[in-house]
């Protein structure tokens, strides 16, 4: 429903272009919204005129019109003036008011439709039916963007700043399914369009993370065909939200076609993780791994085992630098410059990493 003050707003608009004072009332003679110089008639005679078969009426110095909705009546509203010009400015309010409502209820029914619709709460022959009602293309190339907010902050600022950057015009909706995120459903020109959606979620995350001081970071799902297939791409969404916050910390998007060998080990059970952890480490298990440490291994990692390159680097001595891998593979067996070794020692921390968001996640 219109707020009172988005009403009020549009009267004291009208009013300073046509110099013609409004009241809304509801069926009841309550008072909704009204300009400053506006009298509002007493509710027996808003409740009479509800109840007559004429859409407006003068009485006095007064014209007083119905506002319907869904051929019901909503408000009524009274114009000062008897004049065929009063009439005239009161038929533009009411069907600006009209209008008014008519979007707000659009765009709560399109974020109710989308939410159930996310979450597999429709079934698949209202989908269609609801979509045309709502004047949403079903056959549009659409991926779900999840926004996750992971600082403190104003996730309404988030929902208003996306707004500005993806309209309805151009097939892209915004909702919600909890406080801490914000879901686009973005339009694309076709199911390859891959790049569009990374541009997409790398914009906003950038404008988000710099404009509203919020800590953001986004992930996609597959593009999908057709609009009742959206859920899959939410569902992927989440997951490489998940898979991303795990494995790729470093990442500020991420995308479901992308995860590598994180969406293996994401989808593995606990138990496996623990016997192959035990496997490659025994009574060893590195839990904490110091900084330094980590970085050293990341690097090395990066530059393709290369010593003389990481050590460059990480602007160490190549000799610190192998006195770093030798006493890692003295506490852990493994010698990370053999590829087979360094590929279990890549492969075993992501498996602990994923061990240790599955503890988190049970506290």
């Amino acid at each position: 429903m219109i707020s009172a003050q988005v009403a009020k707003g549009c009267l004291e608009e009208l009013t300073a272009i046509s110099k013609v004072e409004f009241c809304i009332q509801d069926t009841n003679g309550q008072v909704f919204a009204r300009t400053d110089n506006a009298e509002a008639p007493d509710a027996e005679m808003i409740a009479s005129f509800c109840r007559s078969s004429v859409d407006s009426q003068i009485i006095g110095d007064r014209y007083l019109l119905k506002i319907m909705e869904d051929d019901d009546i909503a408000f009524t509203l009274t114009a000062i003036g008897s004049s065929d010009y009063t009439l005239m400015v009161a038929r533009m309010a009411v069907s600006e008011i009209s209008n008014l409502m008519q979007a707000y209820k659009e765009k709560y029914d399109r974020n109710n439709f989308f939410q159930n619709l996310l979450l597999d709460n429709l079934l698949l022959v209202d989908i269609h039916n609801r979509a045309k009602k709502l004047h949403i293309n079903v056959t549009v190339p659409r991926a779900v963007i999840l926004f996750e907010i992971q600082s403190e902050g104003d996730d309404t600022l988030a929902g208003d700043l996306l707004n500005g950057i993806f309209t309805v015009h151009n097939g892209d909706y915004l909702t919600e399914v909890d406080e801490n995120s914000v879901i686009l459903i973005k339009a694309v020109d076709s199911v390859e369009a891959y790049d569009q959606l990374q541009d997409a979620a790398q914009v906003a995350v950038d404008m988000l993370n710099t404009e509203a001081m919020l800590s953001v970071k986004a992930a996609y799902g597959t593009i999908v065909d057709d609009l009742r297939n959206l859920s899959k791409s939410y569902k992927e969404a989440r997951m490489a939200m998940d898979v991303g916050r795990i494995f790729y910390a470093e990442k500020s998007v991420t995308s479901y076609n992308e995860l590598g060998i994180g969406r293996l080990i994401y989808q593995l059970p606990s138990n496996l993780c623990h016997v192959f952890i035990n496997e490659v480490f025994g009574d060893n298990v590195p839990d904490d791994l110091d900084n330094e440490t980590l970085s050293t291994i990341n690097t090395f990692f990066e530059n393709n085992l290369n010593v003389s390159e990481t050590s460059r680097k990480l602007f160490i001595h190549r000799n610190t630098l192998v006195y770093r891998i030798e006493k890692l593979q003295k506490s852990t067996g493994l010698d990370i410059r053999n590829f087979d070794d360094a590929l279990t020692f890549k492969i075993a921390l992501m498996v602990m990493n994923y061990l240790r968001y599955l503890n988190e996640k049970d506290y």
